[in-house]
């Protein structure tokens, strides 16, 4: 296990180079094996997620080369149907798996995926829509075996839009028998990335982007050279960090239309904001004045993965903030390990009353799970003192090359192995 010690006070200036957006990432990878050709994905980020999705492909049989600026796929000789469990565990993505490895061998088994624990998170959009396509689906002892002798395009209507069910569907359809349709489908940039990824294999898919997704189905798809789009999340959080510690950083590699609902309340928060393509500019003097709301919702409203980052900066700002997290019932975790560090915050259900305190101090605090471990680094970036963050295995999930990056930034952050 190893811990962050982080001396805080510092301002942060400087560059910082976006990963290859994580939540891209993942469903590319699954969908690498609706092809026998080779798959090139450039600027794979080493993140814990990403290595386990790896690991899960060459568990079916496929051939991976890993090299610092791009990944190649080759899954010719893939010849398992079955997703092994003790990789789904540790990795929510893994779901995707299912309608790829469905599209591709007729039958997928998978157990429950595991990931961060911020809430309920079922999957039965996925399962329902799958359905509708045609698929089978037996649960039972924690699997869940999915077969179909043949995929037929229909028409779905999702009860809620969910980008992993979208994801999922249009996997399952895109070598369907004939047209399939989702509508109130996920809006995220992350959807309009797998549907030009698929396009560039040779796929037949529209109007994602847009909440009606209209995939017709094709024969074969082809090899692919891709270049994934920028994690928005992760520019956020740094943008984040700079709000709330003051300086002047700039992020390139997400346009600003990605993260707009964040920029909207950074402004509000007074600091500077400055675009030009995808370069984003932030300047802060670090004493922040508190926005009345933040109530998380789908794309393009304001992002669930950015609710605990976001939170951190209103505990030194000036007023009281009300957030209100609408898509997962748990993801308040962070609070407690907050309130060790000084921060007034009262948490009911899904919503979080914080109340602006003049500093934060150093304490040493547990990561619960991804985006609530990032919210307790800029806390400790802000805090007086020094601060521990320990077990750094959820962080890692998401973030490359994080404490790096900071450093780069001018925090005082280090890496010490327990």
């Amino acid at each position: 296990m190893d811990k962050f010690i982080i001396d805080g006070g510092e301002k942060l200036y400087g560059k910082v180079e976006i990963q290859s957006a994580k939540n891209t990432v993942l469903p590319l990878l699954a969908a690498s094996v609706l092809t026998d050709e080779q798959v090139k994905i450039r600027g794979v980020p080493t993140i814990a997620d990403v290595e386990n999705m790896l690991r899960i492909l060459t568990e079916l049989g496929c051939k991976i080369q890993r090299k610092k600026e791009y990944s190649v796929i080759d899954s010719s000789n893939a010849v398992s149907h079955e997703i092994p469990p003790r990789l789904t565990r540790e990795l929510r993505s893994s779901v995707f798996m299912l309608g790829s490895v469905l599209t591709r061998f007729r039958r997928a088994k998978i157990s429950y995926p595991g990931g961060c624990d911020i809430g309920l998170r079922p999957i039965d959009l996925h399962l329902s829509g799958l359905k509708r396509l045609g698929v089978e689906i037996t649960e039972e002892g924690g699997y869940i075996d999915c077969k179909a002798d043949k995929l037929v395009g229909t028409e779905i209507l999702l009860d809620f839009p969910s980008v992993g069910a979208t994801e999922n569907i249009i996997l399952a359809a895109v070598k369907a028998e004939g047209f399939t349709v989702i509508r109130n489908a996920a809006k995220e940039p992350e959807i309009v990335d797998l549907q030009n990824f698929l396009n560039a294999m040779g796929a037949k898919v529209r109007g994602a982007g847009g909440g009606t997704v209209l995939i017709e189905g094709v024969k074969r798809l082809h090899g692919v050279d891709y270049t994934p789009i920028g994690d928005r999340i992760e520019a956020g959080t740094y943008l984040i960090a700079a709000a709330s510690c003051g300086g002047e950083i700039e992020t390139d590699g997400v346009p600003p239309e990605n993260i707009a609902a964040l920029l909207h309340k950074l402004r509000e928060n007074g600091c500077k904001i400055h675009t030009k393509n995808d370069k984003i500019v932030l300047q802060s003097n670090g004493r922040l004045k508190a926005v009345d709301l933040v109530e998380t919702m789908p794309f393009p409203g304001f992002p669930t993965d950015m609710q605990a980052q976001y939170s951190t900066l209103c505990c030194t700002a000036q007023g009281t903030t009300l957030v209100v997290e609408n898509l997962f019932e748990t993801r308040y975790k962070y609070a407690g390990e907050l309130k060790r560090m000084g921060a007034d915050i009262t948490v009911r259900g899904r919503t979080a009353v914080i109340r602006g305190v003049e500093r934060l101090h150093g304490a040493q605090v547990t990561a619960g799970d991804l985006r609530g471990g990032a919210a307790l680094v800029l806390a400790a970036l802000k805090a007086e003192g020094q601060s521990t963050v320990i077990d750094l295995s959820h962080i890692d999930r998401g973030y490359a090359d994080f404490e790096y990056k900071l450093k780069k930034l001018g925090a005082t952050i280090r890496r010490v192995h327990i």
